[in-house]
C-alpha cells in the first residue's frame, strides 16, 4: 500500500474556526482547532473543502483559512536568465499604480464597470514579501520566480514543463 505525505496547504485562523458535514449551513459539525494545518480540496464559492492531517475531512469558510508558504526552490537550483530583481519589482509596481489608478476612478464614478473590466483586463501582479524571501510573478514569462535578496530561481510556472507559454494565455 502506497501512502503519500500530508502536505498542509493552509492552517485554521488563531481563534479556530466553525466546520460543517457539507458546503450547508444547516449541517455544523465539530469547530477547528486554532492553527491546525490543513489540505485545502476543493472550493464551492466561499466554502472551502479540507482534510486535516488525521484524516477527517469538513467543510469551512475558505475566506478565512491562512495559506501555508510552500517551500522555495532548493539553494543548489540553477540560476535562471532573470538574476536582477529590480526590473520586475519596476514592473509590478507600474500594474499595480495602474489598477490603483483604475479603483480610483472607479470609486470616483469616472469610469463605469465595464471601463473599470477593460482598463484592468490584462493585468497580472503577484508579490509575496516574508522577511528576506520573495516571489513574485513574472507575467512576461507566465512564472512565478523565488528571490532570496541575491537572485531569483523559477518557482513555478503556467505551463507544463518543456512546454513554451503562450503567448496571450493568462
Amino acid at each position: 500500500m502506497t501512502t503519500t505525505a500530508f502536505g498542509p496547504t493552509h492552517v485554521v485562523p488563531p481563534l479556530g474556526m466553525p466546520a460543517w458535514e457539507a458546503p450547508d449551513p444547516a449541517r455544523p459539525t465539530v469547530p477547528l482547532d486554532p492553527l491546525l494545518p490543513v489540505r485545502l480540496l476543493e472550493r464551492r464559492g466561499d466554502w472551502g473543502h479540507v482534510l486535516c492531517a488525521n484524516g477527517w475531512q469538513a467543510w469551512v469558510d475558505g475566506r478565512h483559512l491562512v495559506a501555508v508558504p510552500q517551500d522555495p526552490p532548493l539553494a543548489d537550483a540553477p540560476p535562471t536568465a532573470v538574476a536582477d530583481p529590480r526590473p520586475l519589482l519596476a514592473r509590478a509596481e507600474e500594474a499595480l499604480a495602474r489598477y490603483r489608478a483604475a479603483v480610483e476612478e472607479l470609486a470616483g464614478g469616472a469610469l463605469d464597470g465595464e471601463s473599470f473590466r477593460r482598463r484592468t483586463r490584462d493585468l497580472r501582479i503577484g508579490v509575496v514579501v516574508d522577511g528576506e524571501s520573495m516571489w513574485l510573478y513574472d507575467s512576461a514569462e507566465e512564472r512565478w520566480v523565488y528571490g532570496d535578496g541575491t537572485r531569483l530561481s523559477t518557482y513555478a510556472t503556467d505551463h507544463p514543463p518543456g512546454a513554451a507559454p503562450v503567448p496571450g494565455a493568462a
